[in-house]
């Protein structure tokens, strides 16, 4: 059997465990509902609670790709200056260091304080959030490039803006896809973080509200839905890696944070 495939067939086997085994310890122990649901209980919430969840799955996923967009585009322009320049960098990692240091929760509010409540602070969070993993691994990427070979190009006429395009960028490929299947998951933590604070719509805000009414079963199928979305997203950038930079593809996925 192919290796792939066993590891599939691993992987899933390692995850209907788990629900089996969290449903039937639910059951032995007689734990509440109210404490931890079982998975068959989560599952009928799905079931039943969709049609109401579809609108709000639609806005979180609205909110996080949208923040995730305008995230790559900023951080890939910043990356780039800050990898081609030590200038910039000297300059403006502290900055963005000190940035990324501030918790993102301490941020929401003043979001809301400017822009109201609603879809555009959850778009900003999940803005802000996922620059940095891209900031540091585009940087990363391009600062690592080998000086033998850009030596080999200028001393051939190649220009710093060739040298980029036609080395640098390549080059640079694994790390921009490593950070983009870090940051797709952390866009999600911002959206639906800004969601439970400043939003009457969206999965944050659906689960927000299920807690404060005791609907438990709830909430875990939020966690749920952004569990899977969150998977899917993610494969799907593994897709477009395994696509774009076969040529780097390792035994398994490192991501420089």
């Amino acid at each position: 059997m192919n290796e792939n495939i066993k590891i599939r067939i691993m992987s899933l086997s390692l995850i209907v465990g788990f629900f089996v085994i969290w449903e039937v310890l639910c059951i032995m122990l007689g734990v509440s509902d109210l404490i931890l649901p079982r998975p068959s209980e989560i599952a009928v919430t799905l079931w039943t609670r969709f049609p109401v969840l579809w609108p709000h799955i639609l806005q979180t996923l609205y909110a996080t790709l949208t923040g995730f967009s305008l995230g790559v585009i900023i951080g890939v322009s910043i990356g780039v200056l800050i990898g081609t320049s030590r200038v910039a960098y000297g300059v403006a990692y502290p900055l963005l260091v000190g940035f990324s240091s501030i918790p993102k929760v301490a941020v929401v509010p003043i979001l809301v304080l400017w822009f109201g409540s609603g879809t555009t602070p959850a778009i900003l969070t999940a803005m802000i959030i996922c620059v940095f993993p891209i900031v540091v691994n585009i940087s990363t990427g391009l600062a690592t490039t080998e000086p033998d070979l850009e030596d080999v190009l200028k001393t051939l006429g190649a220009s710093k803006r060739e040298v980029l395009w036609n080395v640098g960028l390549p080059r640079t490929m694994p790390y921009f896809f490593a950070s983009l299947k870090v940051a797709i998951t952390l866009s999600f933590v911002g959206a639906v973080l800004s969601e439970t604070v400043a939003s009457n719509r969206g999965i944050g805000n659906v689960m927000m509200t299920a807690s404060s009414n005791f609907q438990v079963s709830l909430v875990f199928a939020g966690l749920f839905i952004l569990a899977i979305m969150g998977v899917a997203l993610y494969a799907f950038f593994s897709f477009l890696e395994a696509r774009v930079t076969g040529w780097a593809t390792r035994g398994k996925d490192i991501a420089v944070t």
